[in-house]
């Protein structure tokens, strides 16, 4: 009999109500229809520090996470994620990839991978990607240009890999600039629910 599906949002849009929160909304609604227990973390209303190199995090060996000098919100965030048996990463585009706040977000899974002092480059703690990612972005440019002409969604499946995930589908909205609090269109609608219902399906427990 398969489990109930675990499924957590984390949205880096500085602006609550807006097409990367609505596009993600679609996609939690459908999953909860579709059983999954789903949720949603807007950085905005957390505290996360920036990343400041110290590496600490970094020099001990092993397949855990390594454990941050930082006190803030990005232990919480974690462990909600390692928990979680599917992950969505949201973000609209800013100057060409995503906001700051992903961006800080993304910065902090340096924890992820052990890097002592002396080695050319870090290696990923865990290899195995057991969970599934979606990745939601939004851009004022047409969709085909936003996707493959900048690094946005290449930075984000970076950041599911080091989560132990790997990318079950994206949504990239484009032209999302045309007009003040812009609708989602029905196609828009359709692909997020789709992926939402995707990332509900059971495995075997």
């Amino acid at each position: 009999m398969g489990k109930q599906i675990s499924i957590t949002a984390i949205v880096g849009s500085y602006r609550k109500g807006g097409i990367i929160d609505r596009a993600v909304d679609e996609i939690l609604d459908a999953a909860r229809e579709a059983g999954a227990e789903t949720t949603k973390i807007s950085l905005v209303e957390k505290h996360i520090e920036f990343c400041v190199n110290c590496r600490s995090c970094t020099q001990r060996e092993g397949t855990e996470r390594g454990q941050c000098l930082l006190l803030d919100d990005m232990r919480t965030i974690l462990e909600q994620l390692e928990r979680s048996d599917a992950i969505v990463l949201a973000s609209p585009m800013n100057f060409g990839t995503v906001t700051a706040l992903m961006k800080r977000f993304i910065e902090r899974l340096i924890c992820m991978a052990y890097w002592p002092w002396g080695k050319a480059y870090p290696i990923l703690r865990n290899k195995r990607k057991t969970k599934r990612a979606v990745l939601v972005a939004s851009a004022a440019a047409p969709a085909l240009l936003g996707r493959w002409f900048t690094r946005m969604v290449g930075l984000m499946k970076t950041a599911a890999g080091l989560l132990g995930a790997r990318t079950a589908g994206v949504l990239f909205i484009g032209l999302a600039a045309n007009q003040r609090d812009q609708p989602l269109t029905a196609k828009t609608i359709r692909k997020a629910r789709r992926l939402g219902r995707k990332l509900a399906e059971t495995r075997d427990a």
